[in-house]
């Protein structure tokens, strides 16, 4: 177990605890078991892309409120001020490249690494419009369950709320461009 791992636990913790609310009703509400909701705040889970979107909900919270770092003001992120999430056991790192004043229009760079992904469970979102672009690598990627092979240069165009989900199949690290509209996190 690393400090990322406990980083993430730790913010999910934070918010959990800083509400008042027991693992239970938090677990309850985001259709996970408690010992699960433990073992994410203890740094010995990762969540699937869907189960983390699940567990922020539960709190009140959008995802973007696990990012590491206070929120930027301003129009202009500078590199060295950009939020992360780091998903510790899915091997994936999320840098949102626009400011937390943006409302229409999201960017993230995520790097994956072989065989790492958003999980097995499919995720939405509340957004209408998404496009991944493959930067460098490849990436499985499914929108309700229809396949799409993305190599370096490729992208995809796809409603947010439907059912999607992705994976690197290797052999090296993945990076991938989010565009999204309005935000989801």
């Amino acid at each position: 177990m690393n400090d990322t791992e406990l980083q993430l636990g730790g913010r999910i913790r934070s918010l959990r605890e800083g509400k008042g609310l027991s693992l239970r009703t938090v677990a309850d509400a985001a259709g996970v078991s408690e010992s699960f909701l433990s073992q994410i705040e203890r740094g010995v889970a990762s969540p699937s892309v869907a189960s983390l979107r699940r567990v922020a909900a539960a709190l009140g919270e959008s995802v973007g409120a696990l990012f590491e770092g206070p929120p930027v003001p301003g129009r202009v992120v500078r590199v060295g001020d950009r939020r992360r999430l780091l998903h510790p056991q899915r091997r994936w790192e999320d840098v949102l490249l626009t400011p937390a004043s943006s409302r229409r229009l999201q960017i993230i760079l995520s790097t994956i690494e072989a065989g790492a992904g958003s999980g097995a469970e499919p995720y939405s979102h509340d957004s209408d419009e998404e496009c991944v672009i493959v930067l460098r690598g490849q990436l499985e990627f499914w929108v309700d369950e229809e396949p799409h092979f993305l190599e370096e240069g490729d992208s995809l165009l796809f409603e947010s709320r439907r059912p999607h989900r992705n994976r690197n199949p290797g052999p090296g690290k993945s990076e991938v461009l989010w565009v999204i509209t309005p935000p989801s996190y």
